[in-house]
């Protein structure tokens, strides 16, 4: 092994300090052309080299003439003699060389900023904004919902923290949004689950954070990573990390309260898109609802305490609201409950849980007499018993098997499910399961799904619901594709034989959507789009998780609509006040009403109402719906 020289050492410390950056390189030039200056100046005493027809030059000013002829080559042009033309000539060579690195550098130096901007990894200085962690096809739904919830919160920021390129997620949030004014939005590229990389956006002083879960292999473990970097970031603000995520994985979520605690809202993705799957396919209508609910495009799910009704009962909350609808109480302790009895007493430290348009149109209408028709409301008559039904599930997707076992929750004994997709992952799945199934016959065939011959075997007639899946282990566009060619082909048949089953659809990309939609009252469901809104919810309001959780699970109350002329006489126009109180007698809790007249348009948002004035007059015909919260 060669001995270190001395000049070994000295390029080292050199190549050290060159590497430092630009300022360090400005630093090497001043040095390099101070030294230059000083050198050409002690030759003009030392030689005697002076101006012509002038006093000999003393050293302090032979520095200031060469320094003015290294910075300003115009001068040399005032030189006189030529032993001082030559010197001066050189130090204006001198000048030139000096003055092009240094442009060079300063070049180079803006270059290498501008660079490190659109790499994303400048510091974000901000306080009490949102942090949304990844990048997947659900940030431009979260971001738009984000932005109409903070549209009258001014100085509201959100940050995205994600290994995608800042410039293209620039770009993409450009393209969708335009320039915003209200809302500033911030982009940094980094991972997620880097402690170093959270500082950057300044993870210990947001208001709420959104893990996003992208993984193609249906773990969790990044998102678990991520929280793990969070909790080893010591919180700034008084109040404790507010984090929502999607979780693919049941079994995660242990894992997550034993990292996070309460801090942590988890919304289980498979769960909550079956279960809306499911409850959909069973009453037309009620994607439109969910949506109504879960976006920020109207009206939403509140927390509100009101003193004014401490020590009355939920049945007069029920009534209290003109513009609001209650649908049920947040308790003492945290609990949420759903459409309580309507004698329930409501406590000083309780929360009414609302459906507002926005959270100060929450006001007390202050009517001494409610204007309740009480003639219009009928008497609840005997329930007709609930009749097997026969289900058909076209295609095929990771959530199928959980559909299933939602599916056999709400069914009838005796009824029957028909599972038909080329996929063989189906048949292996279907035919190794043990289910013990309670209340479905299952029954399997490997067709496909999108041929018109195979469609017209199925004998259709006999289905009173049509579950149209997209398969989510292929490229999202290739299985919306397939589902809309079943789709097509199920309105056609339908159409022609007057066959008067439900269809629900899922899609995976909500553009899709948008080309089967067009005149038609078939219910979809989106994902993906369904759980960026629910964490986007949860993010604005932490108890609404406790919310959605009941909504969506079989046991408790739920939402359904149920024909309106049970409820009142429909020969007159009646106040929603009247039924409100129609359904209070029921031990229900009314949201809203379906108008079937405008069921097929989209701009009346199918007929759908959710929490109309209760004081406007409705006429309702023989197949309007009523919306209600109720335990069936």
């Amino acid at each position: 092994m060669n001995k270190i020289t001395t000049r070994d050492k000295f390029r080292y410390l050199f190549d050290s300090w060159m590497s430092k950056g630009t300022i360090s390189m400005m630093v090497v030039l001043a040095v390099m052309a101070f030294t230059f200056v000083v050198f050409m100046a002690s030759l003009v005493p030392l030689f005697g080299i002076n101006p012509a027809e002038s006093e000999p030059l003393s050293f302090p000013e032979a520095v200031w003439r060469m320094t003015t002829h290294l910075s300003d080559t115009s001068t040399m042009a005032l030189s006189k003699g030529w032993g001082y033309r030559i010197l001066t000539l050189i130090v204006t060579f001198g000048g030139i060389f000096t003055v092009s690195i240094l442009i060079g550098l300063i070049v180079s130096g803006l270059s290498e900023k501008v660079d490190s901007l659109r790499k994303g990894r400048s510091r974000v200085i901000e306080t009490d904004h949102i942090a949304i962690l990844g990048w997947s096809v659900e940030v431009l739904t979260i971001v738009s919902e984000l932005l109409a919830a903070n549209a009258n919160q001014p100085n509201t920021s959100i940050v995205i923290l994600s290994k995608e390129d800042k410039v293209d997620m620039d770009d993409a949030l450009r393209e969708a949004f335009g320039k915003l004014r209200k809302v500033k939005l911030v982009c940094r590229t980094g991972d997620p689950a880097s402690m170093a990389d959270l500082g950057i956006i300044s993870i210990q002083t947001t208001r709420s954070i959104i893990v996003l879960n992208s993984s193609k292999d249906g773990s969790d473990g990044e998102a678990i990573k991520t929280l793990l970097a969070i909790e080893n970031i010591p919180r700034e603000l008084d109040k404790p990390y507010h984090i929502v995520t999607a979780v693919k994985d049941p079994r995660t979520l242990n894992v997550i309260r034993s990292i996070a605690g309460d801090r942590v809202e988890a919304v289980l993705v498979r769960d909550a898109i079956a279960r809306i799957l499911v409850q959909t396919a069973r009453q037309s209508g009620l994607s439109v609802v969910y949506g109504e609910l879960l976006d920020f495009d109207g009206d939403e799910i509140y927390f509100h305490a009101e003193p004014a009704l401490a020590g009355k009962t939920y049945g007069d909350a029920l009534v209290a609201y003109n513009d609001s609808t209650v649908i049920g109480i947040e308790h003492s302790n945290g609990k949420v409950e759903l459409n309580p009895p309507s004698n329930t007493l409501i406590e000083p430290a309780e929360r009414l849980v609302i459906i507002s348009e926005d959270d100060d149109r929450m006001i007390l209408s202050g009517m001494s007499q409610i204007p309740i028709e009480y003639k219009a409301i009928k008497k609840a008559s005997q329930v007709t018993a609930a009749q097997p039904e026969n289900t058909l599930i076209l295609g095929w997707s990771d959530r199928a098997v959980f559909i299933i076992q939602e599916m056999d929750r709400y069914a009838i004994a005796s009824s029957h499910l028909t599972v038909v997709t080329v996929f063989p992952e189906a048949k292996l799945t279907l035919s190794g399961q043990s289910w013990n199934l309670q209340n479905l016959t299952l029954n399997y065939e490997q067709e496909d799904a999108t041929s018109r011959e195979v469609l017209e075997g199925l004998n259709l007639q006999q289905y009173q619901q049509v579950i149209v899946l997209s398969n989510t282990e292929i490229d999202p566009n290739r299985a919306d594709a397939r589902t809309l060619v079943t789709l097509l082909h199920l309105r056609e048949i339908a159409k022609r034989n007057q066959y008067q089953f439900r269809i629900v659809t899922e899609m995976l990309d909500g553009r899709n959507q948008a080309l089967a939609q067009v005149a038609q009252p078939d219910d979809f469901v989106i994902g993906e789009q369904i759980i960026s809104l629910m964490l986007t919810q949860i993010a604005e309001q932490k108890h609404l998780n406790s919310v959605f959780q009941d909504l969506f699970d079989p046991e408790g109350s739920e939402i359904y609509l149920k024909p309106v002329s049970d409820y009142v006489h429909i020969d007159r126009a009646v106040t929603f006040y009247t039924l409100v109180e129609a359904a209070r007698l029921r031990g229900e809790s009314a949201i809203g009403y379906r108008l079937q007249a405008d069921a097929a348009n989209r701009a009346k948002s199918y007929g759908i109402a959710i929490n109309p004035k209760k004081d406007n007059s409705i006429e309702f015909t023989q197949h309007d719906r009523i919306v209600v919260i109720a335990e069936n």
